[in-house]
């Protein structure tokens, strides 16, 4: 640890976050929600995230890595954790001592799985995605009578659409769910949770929407957003007309503009893509984006703001719904690339 302070923030609300699981559980009917807190809970930090998501209720949490798994066994029972990518038969010795629960992705998996002596486990079933799990061909392969299986899931390909595919999956599911003999059934994500009950089964399983994300245009009445970005200004230069701005001198200034330089970029996760389009904000005021987007640096107009000085803050825009339209980012992508630079500041 160091006592530099850094020069990036992000700001996080935890009460939003505990509120939009709250609110995609109501939303689940009968149904539990889970939460998936893989990708360092979407870059936004697994264990504060998971912290709080138990505290608010929620007994089911989904990883992708047995790292991530592992990294957070220590603030929630291993019980509650599932580990979505499968197994390998080197990890099943450190499986069973960790205590998380494996989803079992392929015929060779359940075999390996009952080989090493069984326990309770989750199945990934195929119903459409063609990306990871059982395909339904593959089922009769498969010795699923004789196990413990507590979750079978399935994961919807289209459910931010309306889209055929979605009733497709859904029908692909529920015919194979009888014969899985699984305890809980799951299907729906943070976008399936929106098509009704039929898609609810037994558990949920948000992402996206517990960080503030919009899945689909109905959760803007009740998913509040969770992650403010901030940067500290580096710079204040006035630059006459015609002085370019950043590299291949993609902006030029056509009046008298004070310039600020702030210290984000693109290794920070504010891609090259917020060139020219993004902005910031000093209180009400507006602060454009100049010019490309640099790994550390970025160039704003702060003509808005002429009380700015080196040193101080400024919001960077960030509304994942806003900026994915603007940029062409999911807001997948938005989250997940947020970089390790941040001081994450919990509220």
């Amino acid at each position: 640890m160091t006592d530099f302070e850094p020069p990036l923030r992000l700001i996080l609300d935890g009460e939003a976050l505990a509120s939009n699981w709250k609110a995609l559980n109501a939303h689940s009917g009968s149904a539990q929600a889970g939460a998936a807190v893989k990708a360092n809970g979407y870059g936004l930090g697994a264990r504060e995230v998971a912290a709080r998501l138990s505290d608010a209720g929620c007994r089911d949490f989904f990883v992708a890595h047995w790292g991530e798994a592992a990294a957070i066994a220590d603030i929630i029972p291993p019980a509650w954790i599932s580990v979505l990518n499968g197994i390998q038969a080197a990890d099943i010795p450190h499986i069973r001592a960790l205590g998380a629960v494996p989803v079992l992705n392929t015929p060779d998996q359940v075999a390996m799985w009952n080989a090493s002596g069984g326990g309770r486990c989750h199945v990934m079933f195929d119903s459409g995605i063609n990306r990871l799990g059982i395909a339904p061909e593959q089922i009769s392969q498969c010795d699923l009578g004789s196990m413990d299986i507590d979750l079978l899931l399935s994961h919807l390909a289209s459910a931010d659409e309306d889209s055929a595919q979605n009733e497709a999956q859904h029908r692909a599911f529920h015919e194979q769910a009888a014969a899985s003999g699984a305890k809980r059934l799951s299907l729906a994500n943070s976008a399936g949770i929106m098509l009704g009950a039929d898609y609810h089964y037994d558990l949920t399983r948000p992402g996206l929407s517990l960080y503030g994300g919009i899945a689909r245009p109905e959760m803007e009445a009740f998913i509040k957003p969770v992650a403010r970005l901030s940067a500290r200004l580096l710079q204040v230069r006035t630059q006459p007309a015609g002085a370019p701005i950043g590299y291949n001198a993609t902006h030029v200034c056509t009046s008298d503009t004070t310039v600020g330089t702030i210290s984000i970029g693109y290794a920070d996760g504010y891609l090259r893509a917020f060139s020219s389009k993004g902005t910031a904000h000093y209180g009400s005021a507006t602060l454009p984006v100049l010019g490309r987007v640099s790994m550390d640096l970025v160039t704003l107009d702060i003509s808005a703001a002429p009380e700015l000085r080196e040193g101080d803050w400024v919001d960077v825009e960030y509304d994942l719904p806003t900026a994915s339209a603007l940029t062409g980012l999911s807001q997948y992508e938005l989250l997940t690339n947020l970089g390790t630079r941040f001081e994450r500041i919990w509220r």
